[in-house]
Order: C-alpha cells, then sequence, then structure tokens
C-alpha cells in the first residue's frame, strides 16, 4: 500500500497543473484579496483571508486527487490494481495518503506568504496547530473527490471537482467573509464542510480550539463522503 502510495505521491508532485492551480493559484489570490482595498481592520482581514485561501487550496489538492483516479480507469490502471494484493481498502487508503501529502504545499505556500508577505505574526503553536487542523481536515474532501473519481468519466471528474470546488468555497466563506452574506446564506453556509474546515483554522488564529459543533458537521460530512467513495469504488470495480 505505501509502496502504491509513493507511486502516486511522484506522480501526483510532477503535475504542472498541481502547482500552478493548487499551489499557485491560492497564494495569488491571497494576496490580491489583502492587497486591494484594504480597510481599518486589515490586519484581521489578512489573517482570515490566509486561512480562507489555505483551505481553499487544500480543498482543490484534495477534491484533486479524483482526476488522477478517472484518468487511472480510463486508462485501465484500475483493471490492474484488481489482480495484485491490495484489497479495495488498501488502495483507497493508498490514494487517501497521497492527497494528504499534496494538500501540505498548498497549505504552507499561502501560510508562507501571510508570514513573509502580509507580516502575519502568530505563536509558534498556533502555526503549527493551524498546519495540522487543515491538513486533517482535508479528510472529507479527499473523499469526496475520489467518489467522483470512481464514479464518474475522466471528462465529468474534471467538471464535477472543478464545480464542487468553487461551490463549496463560495457558500462557505473561503473567498469572503461569511458575515457579509444574507441570514439564510450565513445559516446554510454553517451546515456545509468548507466553512467548518476553515473554522479549524481559525478558532487556532483566535487562541481557542474548534467548537464541538464545527468537529460533529466535519465528521458528519467525513461518514458521507467515505461512504459516496466506498460505494464508486465498488462500483467501478464491477464495471471496469
Amino acid at each position: 500500500m505505501f509502496g502504491y502510495a509513493r507511486l502516486e505521491i511522484r506522480r501526483a508532485l510532477r503535475d504542472k497543473s498541481y502547482l500552478i492551480f493548487g499551489i499557485g493559484m491560492p497564494v495569488l489570490m491571497y494576496l490580491l484579496f489583502t492587497r486591494l482595498g484594504a480597510g481599518p481592520d486589515a490586519a484581521e482581514w489578512k489573517v482570515s483571508a490566509m486561512v480562507g485561501l489555505a483551505a481553499y487550496g487544500a480543498l482543490g489538492a484534495a477534491l484533486g486527487s479524483g482526476n488522477g483516479v478517472a484518468e487511472d480507469k480510463s486508462l485501465g490502471w484500475l483493471r490492474q490494481l484488481r489482480i495484485i494484493p491490495l484489497s479495495p481498502g488498501q488502495v483507497i487508503a493508498g490514494r487517501v495518503l497521497t492527497s494528504a501529502v499534496t494538500v501540505l504545499p498548498a497549505i504552507g505556500a499561502v501560510l508562507a506568504a501571510g508570514a513573509v508577505v502580509n507580516g502575519v505574526r502568530l505563536a509558534a503553536w498556533q502555526w503549527a496547530a493551524l498546519v495540522a487542523l487543515l491538513w486533517l481536515g482535508t479528510a472529507p474532501f479527499t473523499l469526496l473527490g475520489l467518489g467522483n473519481g470512481y464514479r464518474l468519466s475522466s471528462q465529468a471528474t474534471g467538471l464535477a471537482n472543478t464545480g464542487c470546488m468553487l461551490l463549496l468555497s463560495v457558500i462557505g466563506g473561503l473567498w469572503f467573509p461569511v458575515a457579509a452574506f444574507p441570514g439564510w446564506l450565513r445559516a446554510v453556509s454553517s451546515w456545509t464542510p468548507a466553512n467548518r474546515f476553515a473554522e479549524l483554522g481559525l478558532s487556532v488564529t483566535h487562541g481557542g480550539a474548534p467548537a464541538p459543533a464545527t468537529v460533529a458537521v466535519l465528521a458528519g460530512w467525513l461518514a458521507v463522503f467515505g461512504g459516496y467513495a466506498a460505494y464508486a469504488y465498488r462500483r467501478a470495480a464491477r464495471t471496469v
């Protein structure tokens, strides 16, 4: 399983689209958002935008794990995996490990831009906890991306994952403050995985721990997307 994961990690890190859109784009968006039209609360905005765009980059990288699955399916690689001594759970676990590695550069790049370019200052434990929580919080999105990859064609997976990334990011408040949303949209946002994902990081920047409700909502989505990924893999195994 670990050998399979190492292979997939090398493939992912060599992908130019991952470097451009998975790492470069969130950094560029963060710098644009914080450098244009900064108001009197610019310092707070630099911190919250840093967390939101780091979450956005990690979300995109996690969902992108499903694109590789769909490509492998179209090339017949999934058929080859069925004849080697790896259980379905080990195959999915290998993909989850791959995603766990590839999301780290997306998180680290935005946080580095916040510290170096925008002068964000946090305690050492806050930086460490921020990285750890954002890293762990990507698990539901990895499973959603894998489910799409196993269930859909290569082209459809790319479109579905892009659509999920944009919809979750906007409604979840990763690009814009949730406080600016109308009341009904704020209520919807609080139940989305992306909003609670960002809350993991924001709680640390405020010197606290994630709220139990945040953990509970994310755990619920983890179960939903995990079930979807398992169902999609079993279906793909029967048809590929």
